[in-house]
């Protein structure tokens, strides 16, 4: 059963927090992201959501750790959660700067 990305735009989830406060979250665009990522549209995920392809590699690497156990996997799933929230916080704040102009 093949999917089209126009339905899967269809069904992603609005943001409560724009909804409700007018302001954009650290997590808007990453369903958007992840839709570009699927069309193989990869640059176009990267500038809706930065840290998508990082986020792809940790829950990557989490999932194939359920089935074979790494030497250093806690180092490893530390690293990538704290580079991830970096990205994440950088990201919206540079985000946030431009559209509001808080310089």
């Amino acid at each position: 059963m093949v999917f089209s990305l126009i339905q899967l735009e269809d069904y992603m989830l609005p943001c409560v927090n724009k909804k409700v406060f007018g302001v954009e979250c650290p997590g808007c665009g990453v369903q958007r992201s992840f839709a570009h990522l699927v069309k193989g549209e990869f640059t176009e995920a990267f500038h809706m959501y930065p840290a998508i392809f990082t986020l792809v590699i940790l829950f990557a690497f989490l999932i194939v750790n359920k089935r074979y156990k790494f030497r250093f996997r806690k180092k490893i799933i530390l690293t990538l959660a704290i580079v991830n929230v970096l990205i994440i916080v950088i990201s919206y704040v540079i985000k946030m700067n431009t559209i509001y102009q808080l310089t």
